[in-house]
């Protein structure tokens, strides 16, 4: 069977965040799948952190700087105009499905005409089936090109934030007219459930991110004086950093005699590396005024992979999460997870097993799961090793791409996959 050409479409694309993207996207290319890549914006140089991410800008199409050239613009929905009826019902599709109000119908107005490019890039690249990542704006790009060209399309949903806004979204109208959606977690699929009606659940399958479980190969970490944590993520609210850096002020300070979550006697030896960058990032510098707490900035794949190497416990304390990819890499590296008890994360986080769960926004909880981990190298170990065998099972990319590709073939054949987990 002849493998479907596929597109793959995102906000921004490559970007140092989602490197869960990139690896599904090689993957799928190492399986025989050809695939596009296309971009809405041009991503920023902050995100250009390693030889991947350069070489996977430079080959991508990005839709806004095609738009700029009026005649490319113009001659792309010309052509579509050729088709009045299907152009007239993309038409009225961007202004049923746009958000309450002017702005919302311009925004709108304005996807409509990226799409008519994107789908004439499609169209002249012989693009069998298009597929999405993080359903907002860009989903709603996707589903105008879709309609516009007749190429069915398909998108992967996440969570959090598509979730608090569900209508401005729409993600009903997306679900209805996707071939099918990839949910990232058994939670992710239950509250695209809450919203989307009942005829289209069959369609709704678990595939989950990955990664490349050799990238992150364990080491036999010895003894030493110091304990090193890491967070790694962007640096914004939502990731709870403030409790992370409040729990490391706490650790420095001489325990009270009756504090019921004291694991030791004297201050420990700690230090924190925080990889990342986001709008908070100056306020949680100035807070970690004082703090064993080092900042790097975004890094690449491989830079990640060597600082996980050279931790001990990696923290996560996220208010708001679908199923984070970082877990998945520093379980890979053979790290113990302290994370928040949220969402997906226990679809992947077992407490005790394999890390530790806190519940969100609960600074002793997280002080005291710290120290516990601080305190035990023995439970460090145990917890690293079946963190490693979960990912292993669980979440290597390279059998997860096996299941979307599964998932493009059966949908191109025209067959109903009966399973929701591939």
């Amino acid at each position: 069977m002849t493998l479907p050409k596929l597109a793959y479409l995102t906000g921004e694309y490559p970007r140092a965040s989602d490197t869960f993207i990139q690896r599904e996207v090689a993957a799928l290319r190492a399986l025989g799948h050809e695939v596009d890549t296309c971009s809405i914006r041009t991503t920023g140089p902050e995100h250009l952190v390693g030889p991947e991410q350069r070489a996977e800008h430079a080959r991508t199409f990005k839709v806004l700087d095609a738009c700029k050239r009026p005649m490319t613009l113009i001659r792309a929905h010309l052509h579509w105009m050729r088709a009045p009826r299907r152009y007239l019902r993309a038409l009225k599709l961007a202004w049923a499905t746009a958000p309450k109000g002017v702005k919302g119908r311009l925004y709108n107005l304005i996807y409509f005409l990226e799409a008519g490019v994107l789908a004439a890039h499609l169209t002249d690249k012989g693009i069998d089936h298009l597929h999405n990542h993080i359903a907002k704006a860009s989903c709603t790009v996707a589903m105008l090109a879709s309609a516009l060209s007749g190429i069915p399309y398909s998108f992967t949903i996440h969570g959090p934030d598509i979730f608090f806004e569900p209508h401005h979204w729409r993600i009903d109208e997306k679900a209805a007219r996707a071939t099918f959606v990839a949910c990232i977690s058994d939670f992710c699929r239950s509250q695209l459930m809450c919203f989307a009606d009942q005829a289209h659940w069959d369609r709704f399958h678990i595939v989950h991110c990955g990664v490349e479980p050799d990238r992150y190969t364990p080491i036999e970490r010895e003894e030493k004086s110091r304990t090193d944590l890491v967070f790694v993520g962007r640096l914004a609210g939502v990731k709870g950093v403030p409790l992370l850096l409040n729990a490391m002020r706490r650790l420095q300070q001489p325990p009270a005699t009756d504090d019921p979550h004291r694991a030791f006697d004297e201050p420990p030896a700690v230090h924190l590396t925080i990889v990342g960058d986001g709008p908070d990032r100056a306020a949680l510098e100035q807070q970690a005024a004082g703090l064993p707490v080092t900042f790097t900035g975004y890094r690449s794949q491989s830079e990640v992979a060597e600082i996980l190497s050279k931790a001990d416990i990696f923290v996560l304390p996220s208010f708001a999460e679908g199923l984070p990819v970082v877990l998945m890499e520093a379980m890979a590296a053979g790290l113990p997870v302290i994370t928040t008890r949220i969402a997906g994360v226990p679809e992947l986080v077992t407490h005790g097993y394999n890390g530790l769960l806190v519940p969100p926004g609960n600074e002793t909880a997280l002080f005291a799961a710290i120290s516990t981990l601080v305190e035990s190298p023995e439970l460090r170990a145990q917890m690293g090793e079946t963190g490693r065998e979960t990912v292993k099972a669980d979440f290597d990319i390279a059998t997860e791409a096996k299941k979307l590709s599964w998932l493009f073939q059966e949908y191109s054949a025209g067959r109903q996959p009966r399973w929701t987990r591939p």
